[in-house]
């Protein structure tokens, strides 16, 4: 018996060992290499030149905490998880309960359509939203004509830039957390909602004392999984505005692309990396701990 378990733990062993090496090449020493390259000060003369690099402890983290360019980039992020991380959590929610309802026809249909714009590549999507917004000629400031509104400068005004971003950005993601929350509403026993209806329980409440706490596991994880991306907030800011205008769509992802590839300052944008990490670990694990003091 004994001898059966340890061939059983070598196979497993054997079969692992190709998918560890991978992630443990391509995963974590490329994280640990980061994490030493944000102590130095690495850049393009280093490449040359191993002699110019040098060790500078936490000056870069020092550094990146003084620049008001790099609190502008966070104050811009947090902007956008903040705003828009609930909507297209709601969104994805009503779109879920909308082609999950019983009376919906052709729900495969609906949920590819939804589903469409998470696989379709962004620069195509932002080429399209661009001509959406288009001062001039966009199809939104020609409907807000019709009203009698005048046009808006949608992506070059500062105020307007981030929440147009914010727009696009939700309607392209929110396909994804919609079929997880499919998966979920699915999950719920039917005779629940049976007996609920028997009791008289109007829709309200069987949404309110049936599907959102059977819900909370999928809630948990599609608000960590929407928070983590957004987060990570890059293309749609590189793509659309490069951080415009006067940087109020800049974020921290892009200021650390600029940085470490426009720049060359490696170390800098490593350390702007690790403090972003750990913002996102932070969020994390207050997501957890209010989750698990309201579960308790």
């Amino acid at each position: 018996m004994r001898n059966l378990e340890r061939r059983a733990t070598l196979s497993a062993w054997i079969f692992l060992t190709p998918a560890l090496l991978l992630i443990t090449v391509f995963f974590f020493l490329p994280i640990l290499a980061a994490l030493l390259l944000s102590f130095t000060d690495f850049d393009i003369y280093a490449l040359g030149d191993l002699d110019r690099l040098r060790f500078v402890g936490f000056g870069n983290y020092q550094q990146l905490l003084q620049s008001p360019l790099f609190w502008t980039a966070l104050g811009n992020t947090v902007y956008f998880v903040i705003v828009g991380g609930p909507l297209s959590v709601m969104l994805s929610l009503s779109a879920a309960l909308l082609v999950n309802a019983p009376l919906t026809r052709f729900p495969g249909f609906f949920r590819t359509a939804f589903f469409l714009p998470v696989v379709t590549t962004l620069v195509a999507v932002a080429v399209v939203w661009r001509y959406l917004y288009h001062p001039h000629y966009g199809l939104l400031n020609y409907a807000l004509s019709r009203f009698g509104i005048a046009p808006v400068d949608w992506l070059g005004d500062p105020n307007w830039a981030m929440p147009a971003i914010i727009l696009m950005a939700v309607w392209k993601n929110f396909g994804f957390n919609m079929i997880i929350f499919i998966a979920g509403l699915q999950s719920i026993p039917t005779p629940l909602y049976e007996a609920a209806r028997i009791d008289g329980a109007s829709a309200w409440r069987q949404f309110r004392y049936i599907t959102l706490p059977l819900l909370g596991p999928t809630f948990l994880f599609v608000a960590l999984m929407t928070m983590i991306g957004y987060f990570q907030v890059f293309a749609e800011p590189y793509v659309m505005t490069q951080g415009g205008p006067v940087n109020r769509t800049l974020s921290v992802v892009l200021l650390m692309y600029e940085e470490g590839f426009r720049w060359w300052n490696m170390g800098y944008a490593s350390a702007a990396a690790f403090v972003l990490f750990m913002l996102i670990l932070a969020g994390t694990l207050l997501s957890l701990t209010l989750r698990r003091r309201g579960s308790s």
